[in-house]
């Protein structure tokens, strides 16, 4: 059996942790998708206290800050591994005009923030009624 022998693997392993990658940063991966009229917006918080989760919604800009701190008397121990992140992490999301920023749910469960954010009402397809002026017509003499 041949093994490929990569000397960097780890090291890169260790950039995509601290740094992220462009499809998943590494502070707080997320998945966005459209079911009807609401868009869902779900971001992986795990070990995140939910009294440390902050969602602001300014104008057009939803901020989302988490903090997660080391457990309590883990200061007083030798780290033999440490490759979870700790810190503050925050990620912006730019809704657009047609989302209701107002009517924004917010749900934690299982490490999970879970938003949904519905479309606004102005946004949403509509018929528009066609007015016929046929009955009005006048009669020309010449």
């Amino acid at each position: 059996m041949l093994m490929r022998t990569d000397p960097f693997r780890d090291l890169d392993r260790l950039v995509d942790q601290v740094v992220g990658t462009p499809s998943r940063p590494a502070s707080m991966p997320m998945d966005a998708y459209r079911n009807g009229d609401t868009f869902l917006v779900m971001f992986d918080l795990p070990g995140v206290g939910p009294d440390s989760i902050d969602l602001t919604v300014e104008k057009n800009v939803l901020t989302v800050h988490a903090e997660r701190t080391r457990p309590v008397g883990a200061d007083d121990v030798e780290m033999i591994a440490s490759e979870r992140p700790q810190g503050s992490f925050s990620r912006q999301l730019f809704l657009g005009d047609a989302l209701d920023a107002d009517a924004i749910e917010a749900d934690y469960r299982a490490g999970v923030l879970t938003l949904r954010i519905p479309i606004a009402e102005r946004a949403k397809p509509r018929k528009v009624e066609i007015r016929s002026h046929d009955d009005d017509q006048v009669a020309i003499d010449t």
